[in-house]
C-alpha cells in the first residue's frame, strides 16, 4: 500500500520546513540554528513557506522562536482564513501513504473554512510529563511524555488531531458526533471504544485498541478539504478491535491479536511506569530516552541484543543503571555531555 512519493521543488521546500516546525517543538540547538538561519537565507520562499506553516497551524510558539531568533523575519500571526496543508508537520517525510495534495497559494487552493460551531484547544506535555485531561463532552484524554494534540468540538463531530507523542483516550458515548483522531494522513475513528495512539520517532502510526473498535482510513482529497471527517462504515479490512494492534505507515500493515499482559506493558506509561517484557535492551533504552534529557551509547555492540525484563520509574535512571549492572553485567559510565556510555563488565 506504502509508496515513495517523488518530490517537486516546491514539496522539498515544504517537508524542509514540517521538519524544522518539528524541531522547533522540541527546542533547537545552537548548531541546529545556524544549520536553520542558513537554510532560510539560501532561498527567500523558504522562509515564507515556513512562516506560513506555523501560521497556519496556529504554531504560535514557534513564531516567538524564529521572532527571537531572527527578528527581520515577519512572524506575525496570519489574518487570513487557516489553510489545510496536505503534507501535515506530523507527515512531512518522504515517505507518505497513497498520494498527497499540496494546497497553498503556491501550490493549489485553501480548504472550506472552519464551521462557525466549532471550537478548539491545545493540550501538551514536556519531556517526563504526563497529564490527563477530560473534554467537554466527557471523553479523557492522556497525554504521554512530550505529546501535543489539537481538539475541535461542533456540533457534529469530535476531532482530536495528534501532532507528537502518544495519548490514551477513553472516549464518551455520543451517537450524534463521530471522535477522530488525526494522525499524520489517517482517520482513526472510534466505536465506543478506549484506544492508545502513538507517532513514532520514525513517523509511524502505532494504534492499540483496549476497548470497542476503531475503524481505520487514509485521508483523501475529499475528506482533507472538508470541515470534519466523514462517518467511516466498518469493514473486516479497516478495523481494529480490542485485544489487536496495527502499525500504520510500513509496507505490512496488519493488524495483530496482542495479550493482556502485553497490554499492560505498552499502557504502563499511564501510571508512570515502563515495562519490559523480554525486550532488546536498546529497544528498551529508546523507550526510556523519552521520558529524559539522557541519551545512550553502546560501546559493546553486543549489548544491543540483550533481552530485558524488568518494571521502573519512568525517569529513573539511576536505579536502571543499577539493575543493568547488577543484574546484567552491565558497566555505565556518565558523560560530561549528558549521554550514558553502557559496556560489559
Amino acid at each position: 500500500m506504502s509508496k515513495v512519493v517523488k518530490l517537486e521543488a516546491a514539496e522539498e521546500r515544504l517537508t524542509a520546513a514540517g521538519r524544522w516546525v518539528a524541531r522547533m517543538d522540541r527546542g533547537l540547538s545552537a548548531a541546529e540554528e545556524a544549520e536553520l538561519e542558513a537554510w532560510m537565507a539560501a532561498d527567500p520562499k523558504n522562509t515564507d513557506v515556513l512562516l506560513s506553516m506555523t501560521r497556519h497551524w496556529d504554531e504560535m510558539e514557534d513564531l516567538s522562536r524564529l521572532a527571537e531568533l531572527f527578528p527581520e523575519a515577519d512572524c506575525r500571526p496570519a489574518r487570513q482564513p487557516r489553510v489545510a496543508w496536505a503534507v501535515s508537520l506530523a507527515a512531512a517525510v518522504v515517505l507518505a501513504v497513497g498520494a498527497w495534495w499540496l494546497v497553498d497559494s503556491e501550490l493549489l487552493g485553501p480548504s472550506a473554512p472552519v464551521a462557525d460551531s466549532q471550537t478548539a484547544d491545545v493540550f501538551e506535555t514536556a519531556i517526563g510529563e504526563q497529564s490527563t485531561v477530560t473534554l467537554s463532552d466527557g471523553s479523557t484524554v492522556v497525554l504521554n511524555t512530550n505529546s501535543r494534540v489539537r481538539v475541535a468540538y461542533s456540533d457534529s463531530a469530535r476531532i482530536l488531531h495528534l501532532r507528537r507523542g502518544e495519548i490514551h483516550i477513553d472516549v464518551a458515548d455520543d451517537a450524534t458526533r463521530p471522535f477522530s483522531v488525526i494522525a499524520n494522513d489517517r482517520i482513526l475513528q472510534a466505536v465506543g471504544t478506549a484506544f492508545s495512539v502513538e507517532i513514532t520517532d520514525d513517523r509511524q502510526i502505532e494504534l492499540v485498541v483496549t476497548e470497542g473498535r476503531v475503524v481505520v482510513a487514509i485521508q483523501t482529497p475529499a475528506t482533507r478539504a472538508a470541515e470534519e471527517p466523514p462517518k467511516l462504515a466498518q469493514s473486516p479490512g479497516n478495523t481494529v478491535s480490542a485485544g489487536e494492534e496495527i502499525r500504520l505507515g510500513v509496507s505490512d500493515e496488519v493488524v495483530k491479536a496482542i495479550a493482556p499482559e502485553e497490554i499492560e506493558a505498552k499502557l504502563s506509561w499511564r501510571e508512570g511506569r515502563l515495562v519490559f517484557l523480554d525486550e532488546p535492551l536498546e529497544a528498551a533504552l529508546a523507550e526510556v530516552e523519552r521520558y529524559t534529557t539522557i541519551e545512550f551509547v553502546f560501546l559493546d555492540p553486543a549489548l544491543r541484543t540483550e533481552a530485558v525484563t524488568g518494571q521502573f520509574r519512568t525517569g529513573d535512571v539511576d536505579t536502571l543503571l543499577e539493575v543493568l549492572r547488577l543484574n546484567f553485567g552491565i558497566a555505565y559510565e556518565r558523560a560530561e555531555d549528558g549521554r550514558v556510555l553502557l559496556s560489559s563488565l
